[in-house]
């Protein structure tokens, strides 16, 4: 197994942690949660853009989305309700990594079909 699926494996239960304990409203710990589930994720995203750079570009989305998650966790938690709309402008850059994903991913293709 490489390395990058062993915090991949890894990555998914602290996230689901993060989000149960929102979901309980155990505040301290989904708070808590934060800073391991958005390590690991920053850790794949850098790990791809060295090994797999277009994988990278998804896995940057993830740590926006989470960032965007958690921030709208907190304003929830300490009753801020009305500044969690903030929490968009970070699922909008995760959602143009995305886009930027496809956008390459679709070029490339039509590169190969040129050149075959």
């Amino acid at each position: 197994m490489n390395k990058t699926r062993h915090y991949e494996n890894l990555h998914i239960p602290l996230w689901l942690l993060k989000d149960t304990c929102w979901m309980l409203q155990w505040k301290v710990l989904g708070i808590t949660m934060i800073i391991p589930t958005v390590s690991v994720a920053v850790i794949i995203a850098y790990k791809t853009w060295k090994e797999k750079e277009d994988e990278f570009w998804i896995n940057l989305a993830i740590c926006f989305w989470i960032s965007a998650n958690s921030y709208w966790m907190i304003c929830e938690f300490i009753h801020h309700e009305e500044i969690k709309n903030y929490a968009g402008y970070p699922f909008v850059t995760g959602m143009l990594c995305v886009a930027y994903f496809y956008y390459k991913r679709l070029f490339s293709e039509e590169k190969k079909n040129i050149i075959d």
